[in-house]
């Protein structure tokens, strides 16, 4: 099976279709939005009523807390409901003020209200984000 370097893991995976997307993720955050390497993390592990949960990518603010949750799937994978479901239920425990989540071809970025209620649509990363 073919491989992929994941920096974050800082080790080659599996090549999937996924994991080709995360990768991009990572690579336009680092390149693009100026976030370091060292305040990402791939395949977070989180426990949620006590089943366990893997967040694609985290992203962390300056204080170390978590800022962008990113959830990845494969080219093709539709982007409905079912996967709006798992976000918001990760969120209940990363408590995040941003989500992204993308299939490669489309992406959608939400922002937290400001009232912590839920979550918003948002058109692109806010101006001078990481650092938020």
């Amino acid at each position: 099976m073919d491989e992929i370097y994941d920096p974050l893991r800082r080790k080659n995976v599996a090549c999937t279709p996924e994991e080709v997307v995360r990768q991009q993720v990572i690579h336009w955050l680092h390149e693009r939005c100026g976030v370091s390497l060292a305040r990402m993390t791939s395949e977070y592990g989180f426990q949620y009523n006590r089943r366990r949960y893997r967040a694609d990518v985290l992203v962390f603010d300056r204080a170390l807390q978590p800022l962008l949750l990113v959830e990845c799937k494969a080219p093709g994978v539709p982007l409905g409901d079912a996967l709006v479901e798992q976000v918001l239920r990760y969120t209940r425990v990363l408590q995040v003020r941003y989500v992204l989540v993308t299939n490669g071809a489309t992406t959608h970025i939400l922002q937290r209200r400001p009232d912590g209620s839920g979550f918003d649509p948002c058109q692109a990363i806010p101006e001078g984000w990481p650092d938020v």
